[in-house]
C-alpha cells in the first residue's frame, strides 16, 4: 500500500495527486506507518523499512514519526543491526496512548469493552438489559456501561485532543453530521432521553462503536425496524448517544461488527460469520471488505425462508431459518438445530463462493461442537453432490466478546487507515 503525496508536503517520491487537501494526506500517510507500527508489534520498524513499505520518502517518514512521539503514539523500541553503517532505531507502537469503547446491544443484554490501540480488551462490563424498554432506559444502560467500563482504566491525559485521529471537533462533526439527516419526531425522542453530563473530559476514548440487531442505516446510525422491536424504527441512536456521550459514536449491525472485528484481528480472504445468540444474523467479508449492500441490509440471513409454511418467525416471515433454528434450541434438540443452521449456511456457501464458514454467538457457545459438526455435515454432502471442496467450518474466535470488541474495531479502523470496514 502506498502513500500520496503532492508538491511542498514531504509526500511519496514522484509526487502526484495536484490540489488534494494537505491535512488529510497527512491524515492519510499518519495512518498507514501507525498501522505497519501496529502490526510490527513489540519489536518494532525501522524508519527506512517504514520508507520502503508506504512509498513515502524518508524526509516524509522522519516527519510523521516525530509527530507520532511527541503525541505519545509512538516510541523507540531499541536498534537493530544495519547491514552498513550505525544501528536503526526502530519504533513502536504505544496501544495504551488511545483507547475505543465498543458496545453489544442485545436484545436481553448490554456488554462493553474499552480496548486499546492493538485492540487488546483492558476493561470490561455486562449488565442485563430490555432491548423493548423504551429509549430512555436503553440509552441509560448504554451510558452507564460506557462510563463503568472507562472509569477508573484510562488515565487522565489529552487522549482527545485537537490534532488527535479523533477529538473536539470529531465530536461536533458526528453530531451534526446526524443532525442534518432530519428524522422527524424520532430526533424529538432523542433529545428528551439526553443526558447532560457528557463522558467527554481528558483521558476520554477516541470513540465509541455500537453493535445491534439490524435492520438499521449504518450510513446515518438510524435504527429500522429491528427485528422483534419495531418501535425503534427511525431512531437516531447515533446521535442520541453522541449527546450523552460527548465523543464520535459508530452503529452497525452486531454481525456486521464481528465480521470486521474478526478481518481486523488477521482472519483473512472471504467468509461468512454466522451469529447464533437470542436471534441469528451474519456478517460477510469479500475481499477483505465487509459487505452491507446497497442499502445496508446485507446479512439478514436469519430470514431466508426454507421451510414453505413453517412456523412464524418475529420479522412476519414463515420458516425461517431462525425461527427454525431458535425452535428447535427451545426443544432441546441443538442437532436439530445445528442442521437448520447448516442448511441456511450451504445456500449461503453456493451463492458467494466463500473460503470459510465462522460460528458465534452465546447458543453456539453452549455447544460448539454440536454446531461445528452439524454445519460441516451438511456443507460436506452439498460439497459432494457438487463435486467441490467443502468450505471448513470452525468457531469464530473471540467468544462472547466477539461484537462488542469489532464494535470497538469501527472506532479503531480509521485511525489505522482501515476504514470502518
Amino acid at each position: 500500500m502506498r502513500g500520496t503525496g503532492g508538491a511542498g508536503t514531504g509526500g511519496t517520491r514522484g509526487g502526484g495527486g495536484g490540489g488534494a487537501n494537505l491535512l488529510a494526506l497527512r491524515s492519510h500517510n499518519a495512518a498507514l506507518v501507525l498501522d505497519l507500527l501496529r502490526t510490527a508489534g513489540a519489536d518494532g520498524i525501522s524508519r527506512l523499512e517504514l520508507a520502503e513499505r508506504t512509498g513515502l520518502t524518508p524526509q516524509a517518514v522522519s516527519k510523521i514519526t516525530a509527530r507520532l512521539r511527541e503525541d505519545g503514539l509512538a516510541a523507540e523500541a531499541g536498534r537493530r543491526a544495519s547491514t552498513g553503517g550505525k544501528p536503526r532505531t526502530v519504533l513502536r507502537l504505544v496501544p495504551e496512548a488511545g483507547h475505543a469503547v465498543g458496545v453489544h446491544l442485545d436484545r436481553d443484554e448490554v456488554r462493553a469493552v474499552l480496548v486499546d490501540l492493538r485492540g487488546t480488551v483492558v476493561g470490561e462490563r455486562r449488565a442485563p438489559l430490555d432491548l423493548g424498554s423504551g429509549a430512555r432506559a436503553v440509552l441509560t444502560a448504554v451510558t452507564e456501561a460506557v462510563r463503568e467500563t472507562v472509569a477508573g482504566v484510562l488515565p487522565a491525559g489529552p487522549l482527545t485532543r485537537a490534532g488527535s485521529p479523533l477529538g473536539a471537533r470529531g465530536v461536533r462533526e458526528a453530531v451534526g453530521e446526524v443532525r442534518s439527516a432530519g428524522v422527524g419526531s424520532a430526533r424529538d425522542a432523542a433529545a428528551e432521553a439526553r443526558d447532560s453530563m457528557p463522558l467527554a473530559r481528558p483521558g476520554s476514548p477516541l470513540g465509541v462503536g455500537v453493535a445491534l440487531p439490524g435492520p438499521l442505516d449504518h450510513a446515518r446510525g438510524v435504527l429500522h425496524r429491528v427485528t422483534g422491536f419495531p418501535e425503534w424504527d427511525g431512531f437516531p441512536l447515533r446521535e442520541a448517544l453522541a449527546e450523552r456521550l460527548g465523543v464520535p459514536v459508530v452503529v452497525d449491525k452486531d454481525t456486521n461488527a464481528a465480521a470486521l472485528g474478526l478481518a481486523a484481528g488477521g482472519e483473512g480472504g472471504s467468509f461468512a460469520y454466522l451469529h447464533l445468540g437470542t436471534g441469528l444474523g451474519a456478517g460477510l467479508v469479500i475481499g477483505g471488505t465487509v459487505h452491507r449492500g446497497a442499502r445496508t441490509g446485507a446479512g439478514e440471513f436469519g430470514h431466508q425462508v426454507i421451510q414453505l409454511d413453517g412456523p412464524p418467525c418475529t420479522c412476519g416471515d414463515r420458516g425461517c431459518v431462525e425461527a427454525l433454528c431458535l425452535g428447535a434450541v427451545a426443544r432441546g434438540d441443538t442437532a436439530e438445530a445445528a442442521r437448520v443452521l447448516g442448511a441456511g449456511a450451504a445456500n449461503l456457501v453456493s451463492l458467494l463462493d466463500i473460503d470459510v464458514v465462522l460460528l458465534g454467538g452465546r447458543t453456539v457457545s453452549t455447544a460448539p461442537e454440536v454446531f461445528v459438526r452439524g454445519v460441516g455435515t451438511v456443507l460436506e454432502a452439498r460439497a459432494r453432490r457438487t463435486g467441490q471442496e467443502a468450505v471448513p467450518v470452525r468457531v469464530a474466535a473471540g467468544g462472547g466478546r466477539a461484537v462488542a470488541v469489532g464494535a470497538a474495531q469501527m472506532v479503531l479502523g480509521p485511525v489505522f487507515g482501515r476504514g470502518g470496514g
